[in-house]
């Protein structure tokens, strides 16, 4: 056989449908390097099952595909045909009928090579079995390359070997010898396995056998106990009907007792009802004597608990009465100092208000008017300083009248607990038969007790009455107290206005817009109000903030109805003149 074309697509450089015709004789391919020529025998050799990328000059066989150009698109697939001429019918029997022989390799991007010989598909196996048979193959030394003369003349004994058996025609057969081992290797293995699997079974049926062994015993077992049962149950239910004739004579005999019982129950019955006719008029002698009892009872409790409160009340009396009178003497005390504390804040508030007339001035009267301020500051300091100590003295005889209320609570305890000991010793006592006199001592006493508690009760009630005003008295004082504290922080306000005033008049530019300016009495909070800080700044342009004189509006907006012009009450420089027509008062 001999190679009679190969067709090509999308081989490497052979994108488009390419068919090389291997004529009889020498056919030579000439051309420039990078022309393909060597992909021409890259392309004989895949066809014929080269596995190894690298030999094929490539990273991965996907790399025998067209990777595409500048302008043109990469392939997907690529195919090699080899055709041979079997004119002599010298190819292996499987192929031999055919008189062209077609060998085709398919490979897809990232999916395999197929392999197919006259259209039918094959394994790379058998394509390499064929060409072995041949005496050739993609790594035959008939197919000279490169290097190749050297490599076969320095090859070792082995490789000589190989070449020789390629020229006698045999290496297909050394192919197939392997792949037989391959094969016997194959079954060996699985014979192996099959004595495996075989003396795997084999314990499987023992096991098997054992189970059914065991399985026969649990079912004739299990007939003995179903037949034991059986019996057990019918002598259950022979027992049973047993129970039920015995039952049946006591149910007799039973009912013959109930009847008796009855009998006697019906006698009974009668002597009951007899006894009933009795019981009322014995239960209304009963109804009596409870009754009076239980008056008798609640008049004894009642005249116990009057001479517990009597008492009660006379000790709390006592103790009320001195105390009231200690509470009397401190409040008309500090009665007296809150007297003196509202003079002398009704003085001071008169110094205040002629202090306040005497603030409107010039500059030099500012200046005294801030020492003057700083006076009274001092002046209001002391007196504020007084008013915290009376309103601390007040305070804290408030928390005194609050612990000794406390105490109060404590003693009343205290003498609930003596009445209750009372009470049990008069219990006690009452308990023995005491004379007429006794008695009536105590009457006495108890009276006596009773006057002394109403008296110590108006006592209580004069004393609260003293300690309201007390509280009253502090309240006023309070408020003069806080007016004066309201006094000197507007005076501080004021005396630090001064003094920034008066530093700004020490500048070294000229003097402030206010010196300039004449106000009427009554007005100058207003012209604050409107101003403000602007009033500091000077009339001198060479100051860094300075007022200008613009020109006069065109059309001035009127102001609102009821306004009064500012400029109608204050005399100031033209340069004023705009901004306080503009200002309604």
């Amino acid at each position: 056989m001999q190679f009679s074309k190969l067709r090509l697509t999308g081989f490497k450089s052979f994108v488009d449908p390419t068919d090389l015709v291997i004529e009889p004789g020498l056919t030579g391919i000439v051309g420039p390097n990078g022309c393909g020529k060597s992909n021409l025998v890259e392309a004989l050799r895949w066809a014929m099952g080269e596995t190894s990328a690298k030999r094929l000059r490539g990273g991965e066989m996907d790399d025998v595909i067209f990777g595409g150009t500048g302008s043109r698109p990469a392939r997907n697939v690529a195919e090699v045909g080899l055709h041979l001429d079997n004119a002599s019918r010298n190819a292996p029997q499987l192929y031999n009928e055919h008189g062209e022989i077609e060998v085709v390799r398919r490979i897809e991007r990232g999916s395999g090579s197929a392999y197919r010989i006259n259209g039918k598909e094959v394994r790379a196996r058998d394509v390499q079995l064929l060409f072995a048979d041949l005496a050739t193959g993609a790594h035959s030394t008939a197919m000279v390359s490169q290097g190749r003369i050297g490599w076969i003349i320095g090859a070792k004994p082995i490789e000589r070997r190989a070449l020789l058996e390629e020229a006698a025609g045999i290496s297909g057969l050394h192919a197939r010898r392997h792949e037989a081992e391959l094969r016997l290797k194959a079954a060996e293995a699985n014979l192996t396995r099959l004595d495996d699997i075989i003396r795997t079974q084999e314990e499987q049926l023992e096991a098997l056998k054992k189970q059914a062994r065991q399985a026969g015993r649990y079912r004739r077992l299990s007939d003995h106990i179903r037949r034991a049962e059986a019996m057990v149950l019918h002598l259950r239910w022979l027992r049973a009907n047993a129970e039920l004739e015995a039952a049946v004579e006591r149910l007799h005999a039973v009912e013959g007792q109930v009847g008796e019982l009855t009998m006697s129950a019906l006698a009974a019955e009668r002597a009951r009802e007899e006894a009933a006719s009795v019981l009322p008029s014995l239960r209304q002698s009963e109804a009596a004597a409870s009754a009076e009892l239980q008056r008798l009872t609640l008049a004894r409790q009642t005249l116990e608990d009057e001479e517990r409160r009597v008492a009660e009340a006379r000790a709390a009396a006592e103790e009320r009465r001195a105390q009231v009178a200690q509470d009397s003497t401190r409040e008309a005390s500090l009665a007296a100092d809150a007297q003196v504390a509202l003079a002398t804040l009704g003085s001071e508030r008169q110094d205040l208000t002629a202090a306040q007339a005497s603030e409107a001035g010039e500059q030099a009267t500012a200046t005294e008017a801030l020492r003057l301020t700083s006076g009274e500051v001092a002046a209001l300091d002391a007196e504020i300083e007084s008013l915290t100590q009376q309103a601390a003295a007040l305070e804290a005889r408030r928390e005194t009248l609050l612990r000794e209320e406390q105490d109060m609570a404590a003693r009343r305890a205290r003498l609930t607990e003596r009445s209750g000991e009372l009470d049990r010793q008069r219990a006690a006592l009452a308990a023995e038969a005491l004379p007429n006199g006794v008695v009536e001592s105590a009457l006495a006493l108890v009276a006596a007790a009773e006057a002394e508690t109403t008296r110590a009760s108006a006592a209580a009630d004069a004393a609260e009455l003293a300690l309201r005003g007390a509280e009253s008295a502090e309240q006023t004082a309070r408020a003069p107290f806080e007016a004066a504290q309201s006094r000197r922080q507007k005076l501080d306000t004021e005396a630090q206005a001064l003094q920034e005033l008066l530093a700004a008049t020490a500048s070294p530019h000229a003097a402030p817009l206010i010196d300039t300016l004449r106000v009427e009495a009554g007005y100058e909070a207003a012209l604050g109000a409107a101003l403000g800080d602007d009033l500091t700044a000077p009339l001198d342009p060479a100051a860094p903030i300075h007022w200008t004189t613009l020109p006069p509006y065109d059309a001035s907006p009127e102001l609102p109805p009821g306004a009064e012009s500012l400029a109608a009450h204050v005399t100031a420089p033209p340069v004023l003149s705009r901004r306080l027509g503009q200002i309604g008062v």
